[in-house]
């Protein structure tokens, strides 16, 4: 099937949804999916953006922004994860609880709005990787139309371009929980940590980059091409990051790469 094909199947999807809440983090796949059902559905769409401290400020201004350009209603809400022991405490499944929380969340302002769908970002690549949140989705029946469509990132960032969505080119995010490694509670400081680290990266012109939080180690993510980047700073790096609260601080010759943390699941 081809990638236009695969688009108008979306638009006629959500079309005959008739209403839909989203959760909306302001990322790629989720801006182009309010995208594409606020000019299927005009004002029966609502983007939800959850807000908590594994959500970096910086993505929340990001969402409100967008949702102003895509001219969608916008509801902010605050969550609760870290006060939850099966969140917390950090465990393989810690996205399906975290999921499970924001889907419920989601499906009580729908009730109340009377609004018939909520839906998320998820894509046909997502498929194939371990998501333990997925298995919240399903068991609340919340619908993935990109998945649905059979839309891949590559896919939806090309389309996004089309659209003139600034997120086209975004890096992929992900909660800052994910930088924690399993088994190791997660606090808002080691959150805060985490977040100060890769923003101190940004500001040097890292885009691509994870600071993954090993206690008393910060392991620095970069693909390969901005090695030279990190090495020609890197006692600015190592500074800033004792000054955070890191005592040593290693990069991964592996490169940068989302979910590396799931590595030893794959080895367990």
């Amino acid at each position: 099937m081809s990638s236009d094909q695969k688009l108008e199947n979306l638009k006629n999807n959500l079309k005959a949804m008739g209403s839909a809440a989203i959760a909306f983090s302001g990322g790629v796949d989720s801006a182009f999916l309010v995208k594409v059902a606020h000019d299927a559905l005009g004002n029966k769409v609502l983007a939800v953006t959850a807000t908590s401290e594994t959500y970096p400020e910086s993505e929340l201004k990001d969402a409100k922004d967008l949702a102003k350009i895509i001219g969608v209603k916008h509801k902010v809400i605050k969550t609760q994860e870290l006060k939850k022991k099966n969140f917390s405490q950090n465990s393989p499944l810690r996205c399906y609880f975290c999921k499970g929380e924001l889907f419920s969340e989601l499906q009580k302002i729908a009730k109340a709005k009377r609004i018939k769908y909520v839906l998320d970002a998820s894509n046909l690549d997502d498929l194939s990787d371990y998501r333990p949140g997925r298995k919240a989705a399903k068991e609340l029946g919340v619908r993935s139309p990109l998945a649905e469509a059979g839309l891949t990132k590559k896919e939806i960032r090309v389309f996004s371009k089309k659209m003139g969505l600034p997120t086209w080119s975004k890096p992929s995010q992900a909660c800052l929980a994910s930088r924690i490694p399993y088994g190791t509670k997660i606090t808002e400081k080691e959150l805060a940590k985490v977040d100060n680290a890769e923003n101190f990266l940004r500001q040097l012109g890292l885009r691509e980059l994870r600071v993954r939080n090993h206690g008393q180690i910060a392991r620095i993510e970069v693909p390969p091409k901005d090695l030279p980047l990190v090495f020609k700073n890197n006692q600015t790096i190592v500074q800033k990051f004792k000054e955070i609260g890191f005592i040593y601080v290693t990069l991964d010759l592996q490169g940068y790469r989302t979910g590396s943390l799931n590595e030893v699941l794959k080895n367990a």
